[in-house]
Parts: structure tokens; sequence; C-alpha cells
């Protein structure tokens, strides 16, 4: 049974600006772009250690695989700066009382750990992309991606709001 939604604190559930018609789509495709991002991840991560280990060339399939990595993590980031910034009732709250949302643990979550891991994630993917993209070597490109992707992944899969946790989401969002 997926895990209820975590309760916000008084006075986070609506209020000026907050927008539930927009709120609740963006949290949908936020919850389910998280598979697409996790899976183009491993599968660019998969074809870099292959390539590594086995010393091919960098082939059209693996620069497909790192170019939608990275334009469904940035969309996904993008989505969340979105929930973060100007739809979240959660991190509405944290903002507004940034000393009080650092004591409580899921608001703590939602207001700088999952928003930090994230970015962190981000920036890694895009480090190993930019990294690979000048290494000369094809073996060298494989290796920095799979090293940065899996840095990045490692980032991304900890501060994601897994069921059991204490913040936890559901897996997936009906």
């Amino acid at each position: 049974m997926p895990s209820p939604e975590p309760r916000a604190p008084a006075g986070a559930s609506g209020g000026p600006g907050y927008n539930l018609p927009m709120y609740a789509p963006l949290l949908f495709l936020h919850s389910w772009l998280r598979w697409a991002v996790l899976l183009l991840g491993l599968i660019a991560v998969w074809r870099a250690i292959d390539g590594t280990r086995s010393g091919r060339s960098w082939l059209p399939g693996d620069e497909r695989f790192v170019k939608l990595f990275i334009i469904v993590l940035d969309v996904q980031m993008l989505i969340g700066l979105l929930l973060y910034f100007g739809f979240s009732p959660l991190t509405k709250a944290a903002l507004s009382d940034f000393a009080g949302a650092m004591k409580d643990p899921i608001m703590r979550f939602w207001g700088v750990e999952h928003v930090f891991g994230m970015v962190i994630g981000v920036a890694l993917a895009h480090v190993g992309r930019a990294r690979a993209r000048r290494a000369r070597a094809d073996v060298s490109k494989h290796r920095r991606i799979a090293i940065f992707f899996i840095l990045a992944l490692i980032a991304i899969l900890a501060a994601v709001p897994w069921p059991g946790r204490l913040y936890g989401r559901p897996l997936l969002r009906l």
C-alpha cells in the first residue's frame, strides 16, 4: 500500500499563491518522469560500462542515450524547480519559516535535502557529459560517462522520497 502524503504544517495547505490546479498535474508529471530519468540513466551507464570494458567505439546509440538522459533530467529539474518555487505548499511553508523547517525532518527534506541532492545529481551528469565530449579516445568517453552518471544516479537516488521513509511518497502516483 502506498505511503500517505506527508502532512504539511499548519498554513501550508493553501493560502496566497497556492495553485492546486497546477500543483497536482505538475506533481503527477514529476512523479512519473523520475522513472524515465532512472531508466535512461541506467541504460546510459550500462552502455558506458560495456564500452569501457569492450574498448568499443563511441556509437550513435551511446550519444543518443546520453542526450536523452540529460534532456529528461533537465525537464525533471525544471518541473521540480517550478514545484519548489511556485506551486508546492510544503516548500512554501519551509521557505516561509526556514529555521523552523530545519527542526522538522519532513520539512527539512522538502526544503533542502531533496532539491540539494537533485541539483548535485544534475550537475554531475552535466559535468560528465562535458568531460566526455572533450575526451579524445572513445574509451575515455565511456569511462567518464560511466563514472559521472553513476555518481549522478547515486545522488539522485539518495534524494528521492522513497516509500517507507519518513517523508516517502508513493512509487506510482495515480
